[in-house]
């Protein structure tokens, strides 16, 4: 698949996305709408412009959801990619079928690794990337961090572990959308100076605006450039981006909406 980096392009998928998000959630009666809204962006934005999907001659990357529970935004990038035909898109989180509430490789194709075991993902990469090296096949591997996520111990051990084994081709993207389960992540463990922190772990950090493709793009090119350290783009995002009604409101991290609020829902994410 030939990358798709204009930024007007990006949009309009992750605007897809997000009306799937929206779609599946509200048909499944629950699931994480908040952080599935705020990673479309970076995860429609690697997926298209960046990440390589291989061609059966060509080595592929690999993408660790580490926030397992943004599974919905996962699912809607995979089936328009053709991993699976987007009509199995409602089927979410029914008995049977292989779109659970968190991914599994086990049930479905695109999945690398089964995750929502919050801070381990990292971990998971690290490993993903030191395996890459020894077959010298020159993949990289992608991990999305969430916010809340990075307040486990777990994180800085995996972080600490890929500087110093100079994982210079593993990037983490962290959905810093500032909100979590129990409330902001400032009230419930304060995260600053969150880009200082990384830094002194030994990675390449770059902020950027989680919204917008073309800083997305020219922060992923960036931490690519240093083959001896691991790097991480901090995303600011905004949780239930995209809908007025659910962008930046603790409530719906984990909720389904009302029939008057997928209405709604639906109705902005149609505009142009």
């Amino acid at each position: 698949m030939e990358p798709i980096t204009d930024p007007g392009r990006l949009r309009e998928l992750a605007r897809q996305v997000r009306r799937d998000i929206v779609e599946m959630i509200y048909r499944a009666g629950s699931g994480h709408v908040g952080g599935s809204l705020s990673a479309a962006d970076l995860l429609v934005t690697l997926f298209f412009g960046r990440l390589r999907h291989g061609n059966g001659h060509e080595p592929r990357d690999y993408f660790v959801l580490s926030k397992g529970h943004a599974a919905p935004a996962l699912y809607a990038v995979l089936a328009r990619l053709g991993h699976f035909p987007p009509e199995q898109l409602l089927t979410l989180r029914r008995f049977g079928s292989p779109l659970q509430g968190h991914p599994d490789s086990g049930w479905l194709a695109g999945v690398e690794v089964p995750t929502g075991s919050l801070g381990q993902g990292l971990s998971v990469a690290n490993g993903l990337a030191l395996a890459a090296r020894l077959r010298g096949t020159g993949q990289r591997v992608y991990v999305l961090l969430g916010d809340g996520e990075v307040q486990e111990g777990q994180i800085w051990e995996a972080a600490m572990t890929a500087a110093h084994y100079r994982l210079g081709h593993l990037t983490a993207m962290l959905d810093r959308n500032r909100l979590q389960i129990d409330g902001r992540t400032r009230e419930v463990m304060r995260l600053e100076p969150l880009a200082d922190k990384w830094r002194a772990f030994g990675w390449q950090v770059q902020e950027v605006d989680g919204h917008d493709p073309a800083a997305i793009l020219t922060g992923l090119r960036e931490l690519e450039k240093d083959p001896e350290r691991p790097g991480i783009l901090l995303a600011h995002t905004v949780k239930g981006k995209g809908v007025s009604i659910f962008e930046d409101q603790v409530k719906f991290h984990g909720v389904a909406p009302t029939t008057e609020e997928y209405e709604q829902a639906m109705q902005e994410l149609s505009a142009p």
